[in-house]
């Protein structure tokens, strides 16, 4: 399989899961602003992991820019992370139905945390098939925001059960983290 034939796969998955994500989303019973009162942690839950996953579609269409070929371990931790990822509809729906109570809440961590790792292992796979002085290599360097990503959520998971708004404060530092554009691969690319 090449690289562009694993990109492409992915990126219809990502778009699937998008696309369930939005069609859980119910319309408020009633035209009035207050109508959406109900609906709101639905919506901000959404929001909320739509972003995250343009955050991984952005990324990873980025990291396979520099990859040169794959091979059957980098499939495997492709399909990793794209589990993790497929998982995104299910607890978001949970979370925002629930009014990020602590269960769902801290779900929605596990979830993050374990593509958060699936995308590490992917790189680190995809280290190991390329030359220590190859454009991957340079631009991976030590991938201080994804090792980072991880701790914050490790730290999430167990403060939702405390005060659930803190792990959510917590994910959406995460989030404007990776909004901040990481000019890694592209400062590669043009070298």
């Amino acid at each position: 399989m090449t690289r562009n034939r694993l990109e492409a796969f992915s990126d219809g998955v990502i778009a699937i899961i998008i696309t369930i994500m939005v069609l859980e989303l119910r319309v408020p019973l009633g035209a009035s602003l207050a109508a959406l009162r109900p609906v709101a942690p639905v919506f901000l839950s959404y929001v909320l992991s739509f972003v995250i996953l343009g955050i991984y579609w952005n990324n990873h269409h980025h990291l396979f820019q520099v990859v040169e070929h794959v091979d059957g371990r980098v499939l495997w931790a492709n399909l990793h992370l794209l589990f993790w990822l497929s998982l995104t509809p299910f607890v978001t729906a949970w979370m925002g139905e629930n009014h990020f109570s602590a269960l769902p809440t801290a779900l929605y961590g596990v979830v993050l945390l374990f593509a958060g790792i699936a995308y590490f292992i992917l790189t680190r796979v995809l280290l190991l098939i390329h030359d220590a002085d190859s454009k991957l290599a340079i631009a991976l360097g030590a991938d201080f925001k994804g090792k980072i990503s991880i701790v914050i959520y490790l730290l999430a998971i167990p403060l939702a059960f405390v005060r659930p708004w803190i792990a959510w404060s917590l994910y959406i530092v995460v989030v404007v983290a990776w909004l901040v554009p990481d000019r890694r691969i592209e400062r590669t690319i043009g070298t």
